[in-house]
């Protein structure tokens, strides 16, 4: 996920492609904005990754990206670039199903966010209210901390789930499931009384 830097000058997606220091930025309104993500995040986006690129590379079902691939594909900002934590294209949806050497012009049919703890709720909602924007059918927001996952659907419906549960490709990735608990680390001791307490209040 992304905290916001205060960086003053303005750039556009191409010159923003250029950038020899791009890596680890979005590009919000023209702006620079960092993406970090701890140790934890991190870890629990390698192994859903790990588990979507092995369904993915069985099932020769699409295109799937970690983060630093970038979606200029947003109709109401025409700057901006936006790097999900890991996103998925559909075979076929891609012109010529040729992944681009730029950024992807067209909305990924699965985004998924992993929630670190510095992370700005103010900057998810902004993010995720882009990605609806989009069209983008399916949305995963992890968070590691409450052990669960928001779930926003392309029909406006929203979902919550637990550890205990699993999550589904649906329509984005048909077939694909996936036990949460298998992409999370094991609970810290006093995580292990609560694991059914209520994640942050998610952004609508």
């Amino acid at each position: 996920m992304a905290t916001a830097v205060a960086l003053e000058a303005l750039y556009t997606p191409d010159q923003f492609l250029d950038l020899p220091d791009q890596k680890g930025h979005e590009l919000v309104r023209g702006r620079l904005r960092e993406m970090n993500m701890g140790a934890e995040s991190s870890w629990v986006s390698g192994e859903l990754f790990l588990r979507l690129g092995q369904f993915n590379k069985h099932h020769a079902a699409g295109w799937l990206f970690p983060s630093e691939a970038g979606y200029q594909c947003f109709p109401h900002d025409p700057r901006m670039v936006r790097k999900p934590d890991i996103s998925f294209i559909k075979r076929n949806r891609l012109p010529d199903d040729v992944v681009p050497t730029g950024w992807i012009t067209i909305a990924p049919d699965l985004a998924v966010e992993v929630v670190s703890p510095k992370d700005r709720a103010s900057e998810l909602e902004e993010k995720l209210a882009d990605y609806r924007i989009a069209g983008i059918p399916l949305i995963w927001v992890i968070y590691p901390e409450s052990r669960s996952v928001m779930i926003y659907r392309g029909d406006g419906s929203v979902a919550r789930l637990l550890e205990a549960d699993s999550l589904s490709g649906e329509n984005a990735l048909p077939g694909f499931t996936c036990p949460i608990r298998g992409i999370l680390p094991p609970a810290r001791p006093a995580e292990k009384t609560r694991h059914d307490e209520a994640s942050p209040e998610p952004p609508r």
